[in-house]
Formats: structure tokens, sequence, C-alpha cells
């Protein structure tokens, strides 16, 4: 592979690393690293352990993070299908680690998708506070909330807008904010080839100029006191060090602060930027040939506690303005309380403020900001999908399946993760089987995996076709 390297990222490292140059080089004819990552939300590390049908090797950095080796395939695996565990390369797992968001927190994930960071963000928030999770393209917003709803998290809106459009809506709002930045991909080169094909000096110069302008939005969305994670998978020091000390000579309300897992990384280079700034040092680089993973830059930023406190808090409105309820919300209501009386009676989570419930045509939504003002933003998802109401009968969603254990469920079909039963269901076919007719958890080893419907001896199919294994 060594020799698909563009001749003008070759020489520009050879010149930055010098005596370290051929073992950083030696590294792209090495075995990509594949990692994946535990899913608290579903399954606590330690429980997966134990049942784990693959060999796996902690990754330093991350508590729930692993490595694995070929001919492992955990993607073709019915636990991943039921949100177990989030297949991401070990050292995109150090950004969200770093951010260390609390439980009960606003959190924004600017640039999320296809959402490894932000299934991460939403572990640590435990189902308290609220996640945004944003996406500029459409096509990978989707797939963003197909993720999130994988993983059973429940408090996360999807956008689907500009930096600069949330920034006008959300001015000093959320407590961290993590800034996953577009970026040229060297550090992708040994795990997508097609990477080098897209490279170029101008895509590196384009990409630091369009760092400049999210970090822009996100010091302005975030609160005095507030920590900001900046975090990029290329070499570049232009996209890196220098995009930082752009943005710390705006803003000198920021400073750099040490990083956790500091002593797995190395540090980042003051002498690689214009002007130096000796902050850099706290800012880390992952070197594939220094540790296993690929290519990534970290740093970690704390925004002052009397930053922009006078200013006015713009265009966000904390409460919307009195608006009729839309045609068919009680009804919609209605028909959700009947179907969780009788399907989920042991429902754990209360769905008891009934503002938060949000009707937009027949799919009936829970909000974890109810409060806040979405209108005329391009939202993919926001919050937990209840299900679909059909005249005044309720569907239940997979999101809530997944969102559910079976301690929650009336009725309940329980398959082995090597039944054929369960290959047969993953595929959308219906299933014999006798049980007490209405909507049941079906489930693998114990976790929800999706809806089936009971009648007759038979367990009819309501996996996502989409979803649908071939």
């Amino acid at each position: 592979m060594t020799k698909n390297l563009p001749t003008s990222f070759t020489e520009r490292m050879q010149t930055l690393l010098g005596h370290d140059y051929e073992a950083f080089v030696s590294s792209y004819d090495q075995p990509v690293t594949h990692g994946l990552r535990v899913n608290p939300l579903k399954v606590g590390r330690d429980d997966f352990l134990k049942i784990s049908p693959f060999a796996l090797e902690a990754v330093p950095w991350c508590e729930n993070g692993f490595r694995y080796k070929e001919p492992a395939r955990p993607g073709k695996h019915p636990f991943h299908s039921a949100g177990l565990y989030y297949l991401q390369e070990p050292s995109a797992m150090s950004a969200a680690e770093a951010l260390g968001a609390q439980p009960g927190e606003r959190i924004l994930d600017l640039c999320a998708a296809p959402g490894g960071k932000s299934t991460q963000l939403a572990a640590f928030l435990r189902g308290q506070g609220m996640l945004v999770a944003n996406e500029i393209h459409p096509v990978r917003a989707k797939a963003l909330s197909e993720n999130l709803e994988r993983c059973g998290v429940t408090n996360a809106v999807v956008t689907n807008e500009t930096p600069e459009r949330l920034q006008e809506r959300f001015p000093q709002f959320f407590d961290r904010i993590l800034v996953d930045a577009p970026c040229s991909g060297e550090g992708m080169f040994r795990k997508l080839p097609e990477a080098i094909e897209d490279w170029s000096p101008a895509k590196v110069t384009e990409c630091h100029v369009m760092q400049g302008d999210i970090l822009e939005a996100a010091a302005a969305m975030l609160k005095p006191g507030g920590t900001l994670v900046y975090s990029t998978c290329t070499f570049a020091p232009l996209e890196n060090e220098q995009s930082l000390v752009n943005f710390l000579g705006r803003h000198p309300e920021f400073e750099i602060v040490s990083l956790p897992h500091a002593d797995c990384f190395s540090a980042g280079q003051p002498e690689w930027a214009s002007p130096q700034n000796e902050q850099l040092t706290l800012t880390a680089r992952l070197w594939p040939h220094r540790l296993q993973g690929e290519g990534h830059y970290l740093a970690k930023l704390q925004k002052s506690e009397t930053a922009d406190v006078h200013e006015p808090s713009g265009k966000r409105k904390e409460k919307r303005a009195a608006k009729s309820a839309p045609a068919g919300r009680k009804e919609a209501l209605a028909a959700w309380r009947t179907f969780a009386a009788e399907a989920l009676p042991a429902l754990s989570k209360p769905f008891e403020d009934e503002s938060a419930f949000l009707l937009f045509g027949e799919q009936l939504y829970y909000s974890p900001a109810s409060e806040l003002d979405w209108d005329k933003l391009k939202v993919a998802r926001v919050g937990l999908h209840l299900g679909t109401v059909k005249k005044n009968r309720f569907e239940p969603a997979h999101a809530l399946a997944l969102a559910l254990s079976p301690a929650e469920a009336a009725r309940v079909a329980s398959y082995g993760a090597d039944d054929p039963e369960l290959l047969r269901y993953l595929k959308g076919e219906a299933l014999t089987r006798d049980g007490d007719s209405g909507w049941t958890l079906v489930t693998v080893e114990g976790f929800s995996i999706g809806w089936g419907k009971q009648s007759e001896g038979q367990l009819k199919n309501h996996y996502p076709k989409g979803l649908r294994w071939l």
C-alpha cells in the first residue's frame, strides 16, 4: 500500500517525522486494527465479556472499547442487531471519552454521522439530559438516526443543519460540545484506501478553513465553563495544531486542558504551528506506528466561567409559544396508553410528561426537550420514536423495542443467538410459535431485538424491511 501514498503527503510526513518516518510509513503495510465498543445502555462490560463470541483485547483509553481480529465478523452477529456493541475503530473512541459527558447535561455532537461518537456520548448520559446529534448531509443523518435507535438511545435529537443555523438557535446553550471535524482523512488511508484518491493538498487547505468556521459556531453555542473537544483523523498540522492556534488567537476565553489517558498518546507539536503555543503539548496525536489504531488528533478546551456572561441569549426560546395541538394528538395519546397498559405493563420509564409527547403526522415521539423550539430546523428525530397511530390503533416502533428490557413486556419470544428461528426472524419470516395473542418483544439471549405480533399459532414478523438480513 505504501507505494500508493501521495508523494506530496509522504514528503511532508518525512520532513515532520525525521528518523520516525520509516516506522510510520511501514505501518501502512500492517493489518488494519478492528474495534468494537460495548454499549452500557444495553449490557455491562463484564457481563458482555461473559457472553462474547469473539476474542477481545481491551483498548487502554476506552473502558468499554476492545480490539478484535479477523476472521471474527461481529457486524454479522445478532448481538450487533440488538445494539450490544458498536463497531468503531479504536483511535476514534478517544474523542468522546475525552469530553467527559455527565448524566443530565446538554451535549452537542456537531459533526455526528455515522454515530460512533454519538452513541458513546449517549451511554455516558445514561438516558438523562439531552444529546443533540447533528449531521449536515441528509443521507448520513438517516444512518445516524438508525445507529442511535439500534443502541437504545432515548434522549437524542438528530438534526440535519449547518453549524451556523444551530448557532442562531442555541447560543451559550450546551454544557459540552464535540467537534469531530471534517478533515482530509490522512489517518484513515490504511483503513479506507479510497481516501487516498480523494486527498490533495488543496483539500487539506479547504478542510482547515471549514474547521475554523465550525469551531466558531461551537464556541458560540458553549456555555461559560463548558468543555469543547476537537478531533480529526488527519496528520496535517494545518488541520490540527494550526487550526487550534488560530482558534485560540480569536478566543482568549478558551484554554487547552489536559486529556484523560494522555500517557497512551503522543503530545501535540507546538513547533508545527505559527505562532507557537506551548498549550499544544496538552493536545494528543495518535500515531499508527505507536499504538494499535489509526491516525487521530485530539484536543480538549475549557471555556472561561466568566466568558460572555452578559451577552443576550440570542434567538433560542426556552418555552415555545402556545400552539393548538396537532389534529389527533388526544386520540394518539389514548392509543399509546391503551397499547402500553396491555403490552408493557411493567414499563420502567414513566412517560408522564404529557408535553413531551410530540405527534408528527401519524408518528408519535417522546422528546427529551419538549420545552425547546425546533420549528424551522431540519429535525430527523426528536427523541424516542414510540410508534405509529393508525385509526386509533397503535403500532409500536422498532426504536421502542430496542429501548425496552424483556421484563417490561407482557409477552416475550426468547431465542438463542444460534437458534435458526432467530435467523428466520432477522430475515423477515413469520415464525410458527404458540403463545398469547398480541404484540410480542423478540429477544436474543435476553436482549430485545424487535417486535413480532402473536396470532393463532404464528408470530408475524415486524422486523423493519430495511434492516433484514439477506
